[in-house]
């Protein structure tokens, strides 16, 4: 991937709906996105209703065969890309290449330390007062464990 066309968003403290939308939209259009800090983006909503949720979610499994999924992720970074997918139109083969075009990152990676990160001001989540939850906290709760604490 070259860093020419590359639009670079950092996930810190951005909501993750509307820096999916945004990413989505310009996958859609042809940009190579990538999305780093994705452990620091943002749910909006009361922590314990979004936890029981997700929790929920993870309870569908196919009735006949549980082994075949559906697969739900607890990595903050596969997480992030799972919620953009669901703002793609996948089923088609335009969705599932700009599906291709989308890389998240937990961190920031070497490669991407240089170049200048898009803030989407629009984006940013303003108010710590507001009940909230990040993408790693939720993950955590999930019962995903980070490599540094291993």
């Amino acid at each position: 991937m070259s860093t020419e066309h590359v639009k670079v968003y950092d996930a810190e403290s951005m909501v993750v709906g509307r820096l999916g939308a945004k990413a989505a939209k310009a996958a859609l259009l042809g940009d190579q996105i990538v999305i780093v800090n994705a452990e620091k983006a943002v749910i909006t909503g009361d922590r314990r209703t979004v936890i029981e949720a997700f929790k929920e979610k993870f309870n569908i499994r196919t009735s006949y065969n549980p082994k075949r999924g559906p697969f739900h992720e607890r990595r903050p970074d596969k997480m992030v890309r799972k919620m953009i997918r669901g703002m793609l139109p996948w089923p088609t083969p335009r969705g599932k290449e700009a599906y291709k075009r989308i890389k998240v990152y937990m961190g920031v990676p070497e490669k991407f330390t240089e170049t200048d990160k898009i803030v989407l001001e629009g984006s940013r989540f303003k108010s710590l007062k507001r009940k909230h939850i990040t993408v790693g906290d939720l993950s955590h709760e999930l019962g995903w464990r980070s490599p540094e604490v291993v």
